[in-house]
């Protein structure tokens, strides 16, 4: 996608998280789930927006603000190194150098990897803020977030840990744009491992191959990165992006559904199947009209 504050999809063979059949076609998946979520405390996944600290300053004379820095949902962590290198004026790389040593409160699960834990909100930047400060803002925002009740529940429901969830979340981010589709994405994913299918999501291809394109070779679909769902079953090693509330109730309380396949064959208009046959029929009007044969709508 255009979108800023999401990586594109991919839309070639299997576009990015189109999942395609087993024998390695492209198409878009979901997974029957066991949802018996309370539909309560999901406001509280949003209000970690409201970021309630300062980032330094002396305490006496209280933080002079220069501004802020807002991160939009999707964004991969190399995104936002960039930005926090902006906003604070630093030389380019500079936080992305500085995130190792930063002590983020990150799960086991992380390996110190901060993706999909720099939370996506609007923090204050003052003469005294440091990317370390600004990092450990973020993560300590997710973690306030990701440690509610909703989410754990979410997924316990769903037969997955709340690190795989946020792994979920960051694909339903890159993969839909409605909260409707989104839903349905998280879906097809959980279908899909329950049936132990490969995801053959193209969003996490890109990001494992660090781009973000429309386009996808069949031969990148073979390429060894472990974040290359054709090949790998299962989920992503970790997050492909910082999701946002939206995709993050999507994972926690997805669509009832059989589908295993989905494809936007244009803007606004996303089907999603369990029949590969008419995912198929889907897939050639996309090409049609997208005049691409080689491209592949299902994500």
């Amino acid at each position: 996608m255009a979108d800023p504050s999401r990586p594109s999809r991919s839309r070639s063979t299997p576009a990015p998280g189109r999942p395609g059949p087993p024998d390695g076609r492209r198409t878009r998946i979901t997974r029957r789930g066991r949802l018996v979520l309370l539909a309560t405390a999901l406001a509280a996944v949003a209000a970690a927006i409201a970021v309630p600290f300062v980032l330094g300053g002396d305490e006496d004379e209280g933080p002079r603000h220069a501004g802020t820095l807002t991160v939009p949902e999707g964004w991969r962590a190399s995104q936002v190194y960039a930005a926090v290198d902006t906003a604070l004026h630093l030389k380019k790389g500079t936080t992305g150098k500085k995130a190792a040593d930063a002590g983020l409160a990150l799960p086991g699960d992380a390996g110190g990897n901060p993706e999909g834990y720099l939370y996506p909100a609007t923090y204050p930047i003052t003469d005294s803020t440091t990317p370390e400060r600004l990092l450990t803002a973020m993560v300590d925002t997710a973690n306030r977030t990701y440690a509610g009740g909703t989410v754990a529940a979410g997924a316990e429901q769903n037969a997955v840990s709340r690190y795989q969830l946020v792994t979920v979340a960051s694909i339903v981010q890159s993969e839909a744009a409605t909260d409707k589709d989104m839903a349905r994405v998280a879906r097809v994913v959980y279908n899909r491992l329950d049936e132990g299918m490969p995801l053959q999501m193209d969003s996490t291809l890109n990001y494992g191959l660090g781009r973000s394109t429309l386009h996808t070779k069949t031969s990148e679909t073979r390429s060894k990165t472990p974040y290359n769902t054709y090949v790998h079953k299962g989920l992503p090693p970790t997050p492909i992006a910082n999701p946002g509330a939206q995709a993050l109730r999507a994972a926690t309380r997805p669509a009832e559904g059989d589908w295993l396949y989905f494809v936007t064959v244009k803007h606004g208009d996303t089907r999603f199947t369990s029949d590969y046959a008419e995912h198929q029929k889907n897939v050639a009007e996309f090409n049609k009209l997208h005049s691409s044969p080689s491209a592949s709508a299902s994500s």
